[in-house]
């Protein structure tokens, strides 16, 4: 075994801890053929240390995607209609998913069974700089809080972005980037908070600035894109060449659904970078610290039942949001002082 299959098999160890693995656990390790052998063989070692029962979940498709392939053509995998596979996901404690069932309905049935999940696709570099801590945690589930205590969210930026969801009672999807709780699902690296508008209750406008960030493209704008929204739907995208491919990359999957308005949330992990030259699915811009991410396409990780599969991300930097009356980011710092990073 060389050096760095033992810094993996460490590493991966110290983030079971976190997930709560020991003796007795059943772990579970997904993967679709040749995607992250390399992974999977550490998780495997790691938990076995630990003291779990492990199983080693290969499913044979000669259709792998790598996460970037799949990130941009979300909902159906090899797990769909394996009932024996799924039987086995769902009998687990917890699943370590390395084939990315994001807005999956296979990973909604496994977490209803009981199972926690951990989703872990991200290169070794990634998330090696964002290794999860229990204080990041802690800041997440304290604007969870405030989030869940909420009735309107809303947010602006000196583009012209003025946008407001009414959030009361909706789910709320937090991310610190382990899960030690049944049914929990989590992403390392993670390090943001999410929730949706009730259905059709986002209204405004959002202005994507020069410098943001368009996901699962890894593409910078170099210009501005503005997005007129009512009752929960975007009505127009307006713009110049970055506002025309926008459109033609939605159009092409010939899905109504595509221009639903989805989550909304803000990023909290300090140790993120804002950048698309990195490798992987741009995890760092999602998570960076103070950005607001707004989102268009599915639902169904909040229980709703939009599973189109394009799915967009959208980070933006500078933005000022609030919870009803309070102040939580104001423009791209989070100034609620019990949600801030430490130093910041």
């Amino acid at each position: 075994m060389d050096d760095e299959t033992r810094e993996r098999i460490a590493l991966f160890r110290d983030e079971l801890q976190l997930c709560g693995v020991g003796s007795g656990e059943r772990v579970v390790v997904l993967t679709e053929g040749e995607q992250l052998r390399d992974y999977a063989d550490s998780f495997l070692c790691a938990a076995r240390e630990l003291g779990a029962d492990v199983e080693d979940l290969n499913l044979r498709s000669d259709g792998a995607m790598s996460a970037e392939e799949r990130i941009a053509q979300l909902g159906v995998s090899a797990l769909t209609g394996d009932d024996a596979a799924m039987a086995t996901l769902k009998d687990a404690d917890l699943v370590i998913d390395l084939m990315l069932l994001l807005f999956s309905k296979e990973q909604v049935e496994i977490q209803k069974a009981g199972a926690r999940m951990l989703l872990a696709v991200e290169p070794y570099e990634i998330l090696k700089r964002l290794f999860p801590t229990r204080e990041l945690r802690g800041r997440v589930e304290r604007a969870e809080r405030r989030l869940a205590a909420a009735s309107e969210l809303r947010f602006t930026n000196a583009a012209g972005t003025d946008v407001r969801y009414r959030v009361e009672g909706q789910p709320i999807l937090t991310e610190y980037g382990f899960t030690d709780t049944p049914g929990r699902w989590d992403h390392w690296p993670g390090g943001f908070l999410a929730t949706l508008a009730r259905d059709g209750e986002v209204s405004g406008r959002v202005v994507m600035a020069e410098g943001d960030i368009l996901l699962p493209q890894m593409q910078t704008l170099r210009g501005e894109i503005a997005f007129e929204i009512e009752a929960g739907r975007v009505q127009s995208i307006a713009g110049g060449d970055d506002a025309a491919a926008l459109r033609r990359f939605i159009a092409s999957y010939d899905d109504a659904r595509a221009y639903a308005v989805s989550h909304i949330g803000w990023g909290m992990n300090e140790r993120a970078e804002w950048s698309v030259d990195l490798p992987g699915i741009g995890m760092d811009s999602r998570a960076y610290y103070g950005n607001v991410l707004f989102s268009l396409g599915p639902d169904i990780e909040f229980g709703g039942s939009n599973d189109t599969p394009c799915h967009l991300d959208l980070p933006m930097r500078d933005c000022t949001l609030t919870l009803d009356d309070e102040l939580i980011v104001e423009h791209g710092e989070v100034v609620v002082p019990e949600l801030r990073a430490p130093g910041r």
